[in-house]
């Protein structure tokens, strides 16, 4: 298997992202991205959403997305795609709760989550997506009730 990757995908354009960022942002989001492969090893890396505006998102997808992440002013923020329907016993969210489906957590400089706790919301994420596609991949029912 290759290590290369297209460009404007996956790992390569991540590993830029972070080394751009030359500072604790990138530091921080380096740390996260470690945590994410330790807690799903199958995580599959992607580079989303490139377009005049943005140089793109870091993204985490196992059977759907995990998560995406971003390097702000003054911030990080990693967004979970599900995180409304995830557990969350420790906290770990803290933005938005104004919509309906994604949450996110917001780091600022030195601070960062639980690693233990991170871990388990990852996991949960992914198991979220492997329901949904498990469900999704259902055959329906005939109709009428007749065998």
């Amino acid at each position: 298997m290759s290590n290369e990757t297209p460009a404007g995908n996956g790992p390569g354009e991540i590993d830029r992202y972070l080394a751009d960022l030359g500072d604790w942002r990138g530091d921080t989001l380096a740390r996260l991205r470690a945590l994410i492969r330790e807690a799903d090893p199958g995580v599959v890396e992607t580079w989303k959403w490139v377009r005049p505006s943005s140089p793109g998102t870091p993204t985490w997808e196992h059977d759907g997305i995990i998560c995406t992440g971003g390097a702000f002013r003054g911030y990080v923020k990693l967004t979970f795609a599900r995180g409304a329907e995830l557990p969350d016993p420790a906290g770990l969210f803290n933005a938005g709760f104004g919509g309906n489906l994604r949450r996110a957590i917001d780091l600022r400089e030195g601070e960062f989550p639980d690693p233990d706790a991170f871990r388990e919301l990852v996991r949960a994420a992914v198991a979220r997506n492997q329901a949904l596609r498990a469900a999704r991949a259902k055959p329906k029912s005939a109709a009428g009730g007749s065998r």
